[in-house]
């Protein structure tokens, strides 16, 4: 997969990401500060990598972290909200696999 793709598939990922955040948390009795804990983050990010900012697709697979963190606590403490939690789980993984990709394809890739 080319850089570009990478980066378009990434910036995908990072809104699909933010899109759960604005659904699950859209009746939130704290709805802006979900908003700005949970969605802004991968939205900012998406654009970022969309520019080609050079620390944004880092920063999203290191945000990826704590959103799997926040999935695994959700689905497991709060079963009602298993669905979202998971889904967040899978987006979080994408990310992380997605952003991790370039740089494991120059640290593993073929030499010469």
């Amino acid at each position: 997969m080319s850089a570009r793709a990478t980066e378009v598939v990434l910036a995908l990922l990072l809104a699909a990401l933010a899109g759960l955040y604005a659904l699950w948390f859209a009746h939130d009795k704290h709805w802006l500060a979900t908003q700005l804990v949970f969605t802004a983050p991968p939205l900012l990010l998406a654009v970022g990598v969309l520019l080609r900012r050079g620390k944004a697709a880092f920063w999203a697979g290191v945000l990826a972290l704590f959103w799997f963190s926040h999935g695994v606590m959700s689905a497991w403490s709060h079963p009602e909200i298993a669905l979202w939690a998971w889904i967040e789980l899978l987006l979080a993984l994408a990310v992380i696999a997605v952003a991790s990709a370039p740089g494991l394809r120059r640290r593993f890739g073929r030499k010469g």
